[in-house]
């Protein structure tokens, strides 16, 4: 027929080869991303456990060294060292996750090492169980369940291009800009005036945790585009970002620990997760642009996720049984016919403790 045209001539897969292979790409793009998704996942989850364990075996020594009369130093201890190497290996795999999978996602799943760590001192180290632990891993797994189905899909080759790209990005400039301004306040009270709320060095730390995260996440998928086969290493913004990973790694731990010192841990732990899980997302959301396509029914579910394990982490910190300080002494008021302040003090030289004064 003379309206048919070339295209009647052609075969039927020569005329919609292109679709069909822009189909099978596209699946294939989807598969990948997932496949690099779910080896996050398992690399944060099973990162996580191992710090829960090394924590645990850390505090397990510490316990086993104090009931002993000449105790050594800790870090002789071949147990310890046992729970340092695994903590070097649960950050290994947390470090490497952030090549796989979205920063959003990866530090929400943080809340695995506070469950874990509770299950392991009721199991192991013979500490109680509340009904508010039970309530709260149950909330922090649900929240992590959430977490992962909802996460942002997208894909996570992170190359030297990609990360120059994004640094000039207007809102992670502007996002730069107002995370400056606020740190420099934030550390104008707490330097010279000596504010030292809470609040204030968590502040603090978790702005420096956002910059961490950008700069590990960069590090480590410039690393993993390597062993892909695509070398990365010879980009000077992967030393650049090498560098800004040390720095703020190594000053959020500083301030991390000055509100352990003035602080107790129940009160640090769970602000502490809020305030870098928060960072974090919004260092995936506008460096990374994680969340961009992503339906508000996923955004929803994902945030109520962030919420529940919020609120798991809260009450199973904040229920930790705060251990009573020992005192070497004993006082001459807690023996029956004494009538004095005086008190009976460790004598050093022999295994007995003390003798009283005649």
């Amino acid at each position: 027929m003379a309206n048919e045209g070339p295209m009647a001539s052609l075969p039927e897969n020569e005329t919609f080869g292109h679709n069909s292979e822009n189909n099978t790409g596209l699946f294939s793009l989807y598969n990948n991303t997932h496949q690099n998704q779910i080896l996050g996942i398992i690399l944060s989850i099973v990162g996580s456990f191992l710090i829960s364990i090394s924590l645990n075996l850390q505090k397990y020594t510490h316990l086993r060294l104090a009931i002993q009369q000449n105790p050594i130093p800790y870090y002789k201890s071949k147990l310890w060292w046992c729970g340092m190497v695994l903590m070097g290996i649960g950050e290994l795999g947390n470090f490497a996750a952030y090549g796989f999978a979205p920063a959003t996602l990866i530090a929400p799943l943080g809340c695995v090492a506070v469950i874990g760590s509770a299950a392991i001192s009721v199991v192991f180290l013979k500490e109680s169980l509340r009904a508010s632990d039970v309530i709260g891993g149950t909330l922090a797994i649900a929240g992590t369940y959430l977490l992962v189905t909802f996460s942002p899909n997208v894909s996570q080759e992170v190359t030297a291009v990609k990360v120059q790209k994004y640094l000039v990005s207007w809102q992670f400039l502007i996002y730069l800009i107002l995370e400056i301004v606020i740190f420099c306040t934030l550390l104008y009270f707490y330097k010279r005036k000596g504010v030292d709320h809470i609040v204030v060095l968590l502040l603090l730390v978790a702005l420096l945790a956002s910059m961490a995260v950008i700069s590990v996440k960069a590090v480590s998928g410039m690393i993993t585009e390597t062993f892909k086969g695509k070398m990365q290493l010879t980009y000077p913004i992967f030393y650049v970002m090498f560098v800004v990973m040390v720095a703020s790694c190594a000053f959020q731990v500083k301030f991390l620990n000055q509100a352990m010192q003035l602080y107790n841990a129940t009160e640090v732990v769970p602000i502490n997760f809020v305030f870098f899980t928060t960072s974090a997302i919004f260092a995936g959301v506008i460096f990374y642009q994680e969340f961009q396509d992503t339906t508000v029914f996923n955004v929803f579910m994902f945030i109520f996720g962030c919420l529940l394990s919020f609120l798991g982490v809260f009450l199973i910190a904040r229920n930790q049984e705060k251990q009573p300080l020992q005192e070497p002494f004993i006082n001459f008021g807690d023996i029956p016919g004494k009538e004095t302040v005086d008190k009976i003090q460790p004598n050093l030289n022999s295994i007995s403790y003390g003798t009283l004064p005649n």
